[in-house]
């Protein structure tokens, strides 16, 4: 297959260029590099350096033709999309619209959409939250996420395309960047790494739902050919506070440096974890590695990269 991947310079996504590539499929990268790095970008993938938001991503469909789009670019910040929620959408909703008027022009068979289950599901009054709980989002950044869903749903309906829509739980793993809820993985191990005091907002009670991106990148390779115009959640389905997960890391770093507290972070739920036994009945999916494992493959990656290996 021709795959045509947005944000695939990024963390998560450019996982999933690898896998795709390794399992045979020609791939294409579109990324303005904003947050991506380049150094993730595999040799084998053609590269186009184009923000989605910008017209001339068409010349990108026009030129490489894909057969699939695997959408991963997105403004991912809950604090930024409260703080300049017009960027947020010209991300989320305007880039995404691009993308959706591309493949309707040349033809896109199938999409895969990555939403998020950690906002749009709002303050889930009922845990796990599962794929029927209504979507409430309650921050820009939920908001453009749900909207995308919806925008997806509507060319589907036009252009007859075939689409799974991920909402992912907070996913963390090797090339992890310190953004996002799960950032704070990468963010707590480089911080003992380089001898310093890593900080928890808050009093560490908040809970999150943290999968690790090889189970991830799972997902995505069977919804090349699994799944018709769905949304599932992509999580472990197991609750995590944040101060058991820097337990968890200083376990396996053998650090016990204690962490200091700061003031809560705008915008964060209390709590939030997924339900996804849609996704093992319609992918076969589940997640494979537990929080010590995966912790301990960051760990060895991050270690890695300080001795330049």
């Amino acid at each position: 297959m021709r795959i045509l991947i947005s944000g695939g310079a990024g963390f998560i996504a450019s996982n999933v260029a690898d896998a795709y590539i390794q399992a045979g499929h020609e791939v294409a990268i579109v990324d303005n590099l904003s947050s991506g790095n380049i150094e993730n970008v595999n040799p084998k993938a053609k590269f186009y350096q184009v923000d989605i938001a910008d017209p001339r991503v068409e010349e990108v469909f026009a030129e490489f033709r894909p057969e699939v789009l695997n959408h991963h670019a997105a403004q991912i910040s809950v604090p930024l999309s409260v703080d300049d929620p017009r960027e947020d959408a010209r991300v989320n909703v305007q880039g995404w619209l691009n993308l959706l008027e591309s493949c309707r022009q040349h033809k896109v068979g199938r999409v895969i959409y990555v939403s998020s289950g950690g906002v749009v599901y709002g303050k889930p009054e009922k845990l796990p939250a599962d794929e029927t709980y209504p979507l409430n989002p309650e921050s820009p950044y939920g908001i453009s996420k749900f909207t995308g869903e919806l925008y997806l749903k509507f060319f589907a309906a036009q252009t007859g395309l075939k689409y799974v829509v991920f909402r992912y739980s907070n996913v963390y793993g090797p090339r992890q960047v310190p953004h996002g809820e799960a950032g704070v993985v990468s963010i707590f191990i480089q911080a003992l790494m380089a001898g310093k005091t890593p900080t928890i907002f808050g009093d560490g009670a908040v809970i999150r739902d943290y999968v690790f991106v090889g189970d991830v990148v799972d997902a995505n390779v069977r919804a090349l050919d699994r799944g018709e115009n769905i949304a599932v959640n992509i999580g472990t389905g197991i609750p995590t506070n944040v101060s058991q997960l820097y337990a968890a890391i200083q376990t396996s770093m053998q650090n016990n440096t204690p962490a200091q507290h700061g003031p809560p972070r705008r915008g964060d739920l209390q709590a939030n974890y997924l339900n996804a036994a849609l996704a093992g009945k319609i992918l076969g999916w589940k997640p494979g590695t537990s929080l010590a494992e995966g912790i301990a493959r960051t760990y060895e990656y991050f270690k890695n990269q300080a001795q330049g290996a």
